[in-house]
């Protein structure tokens, strides 16, 4: 896919927020499969910006809703002064206009412009919308992966299985007794990944820098695990945004993982409903419930949260930033952020604990949270949290 290079392109955030997956970072940002929005639209268009300003002086540029985890088909040949439009939420995907409109076409002024109509959920507007984008999206991903690295062979003592491409990285360790399956599509394995012996790995899937695949865990298709995470049981199209935890046995399918995430031992979620029917959920725990369109959706799992041993997560669940849950009782529907959650009762995750435990989370990857980050936080927490009585 190629661009006129005297064209610019823009990647803006529009500001519609998608909790949790925007609580705590840009919407550029979500990972959506092996990539995150921002890193596979630099991989497609390398100029790739992040604001207007560097552009002002192009006589023209290709703007683009980093709500967008996909190049639309047709960019590279979009007509100066058109724009796409997603039909379910009347909101700009894309549009090619003179640099000097671009803020307002970009706020929403589309007055002038030829506008096309985009298929729906060509936007990630709700939670589960990272399920309903997530093969296209690893797809693309894992094909680049595989144009742009050699071909691997198993190492000696793996066992592979299947012809639809490997690719290891030189720095990775794949010890002897794990289990690559390519059958249904290629296995990508990061810079200093490692697949613990006894693992089993089933493409397409990806797995990313300094994350460790445990032993005898099953990896299944549409699987992408993001920087530093540590996994085990049985994982199924699931992304995992990146340093976060699934370290021991349970089952978790059809989901999204935030960061700084730690899920006990036997952490168990259900990804589809006794009825086979379509999972109804909710974006807000205050918010309607919602037809997803998906029949196989599993959870949405915000940043900092913490599940408990044994922990159940029913089907189509959503939990929301800083969730603490040890509750004999499945844990169902739509969580607040910051609610600790015990048999007792809900409450309020105090911030000064909340803050504490997550200075200790992210002390263990070598990461210190920067003043901007701890603020974030503490605006979250003031926003969805009554003060203390």
């Amino acid at each position: 896919m190629t661009m006129d290079e005297a064209v610019a392109v823009v990647l803006f955030d529009d500001g519609v927020p998608v909790a949790p997956l925007t609580d705590l970072r840009p919407a550029a940002d979500i990972r959506t499969g092996a990539f995150t929005t921002r890193e596979r639209w630099r991989g497609t268009f390398p100029g790739v910006r992040a604001g207007f300003a560097e552009v002002e002086s192009r006589g023209q540029v290709v703007i683009v809703n980093a709500r967008c985890p996909l190049p639309p088909v047709g960019i590279t040949s979009l007509a100066v002064g058109s724009a796409v439009i997603e039909t379910a939420t009347g909101h700009l995907v894309v549009a090619r206009v003179e640099s000097h409109r671009a803020p307002a076409v970009a706020g929403g002024d589309f007055a002038g412009l030829a506008v096309h109509a985009a298929p729906d959920t060509s936007l990630i507007s709700k939670p589960w919308h990272v399920r309903t984008l997530r093969d296209r999206c690893i797809a693309n991903d894992l094909e680049r992966l595989m144009a742009e690295r050699l071909p691997s062979a198993p190492p000696a003592g793996v066992v592979g299985i299947g012809d639809m491409g490997l690719r290891i990285a030189r720095s990775a360790t794949v010890y002897p007794s794990s289990v690559l399956d390519t059958e249904a599509g290629p296995i990508i394995i990061d810079e200093f990944a490692v697949i613990r012996p006894g693992a089993i790995l089933m493409g397409p899937c990806y797995v990313g820098p300094h994350s460790t695949i445990l032993e005898r865990a099953t990896i299944r298709p549409q699987t992408a695990i993001g920087p530093w995470c540590k996994v085990n049981g049985e994982v199924g199209g699931t992304i995992f945004q990146g340093y976060s935890n699934k370290a021991h046995d349970g089952y978790l399918g059809d989901s999204w993982v935030g960061e700084w995430v730690n899920l006990g031992a036997g952490t168990t979620n259900s990804n589809l409903l006794n009825t086979y029917g379509e999972v109804i959920a909710r974006a807000t725990a205050a918010g309607p419930n919602e037809r997803t369109g998906e029949q196989f959706l599993g959870a949405v799992i915000g940043d900092h949260v913490k599940t408990a041993i044994c922990t159940r997560i029913m089907t189509g669940s959503v939990l929301h930033t800083g969730g603490m849950f040890a509750t004999t009782a499945p844990v169902s529907g739509t969580t607040p952020p910051f609610g600790w959650f015990t048999d007792a009762g809900t409450r309020s995750y105090r911030l000064d604990k909340f803050t504490d435990v997550a200075r200790a989370a992210m002390a263990r990857r070598k990461v210190t949270p920067d003043a901007a980050y701890l603020d974030r936080l503490r605006a979250l927490h003031a926003t969805c949290v009554r003060p203390a009585e």
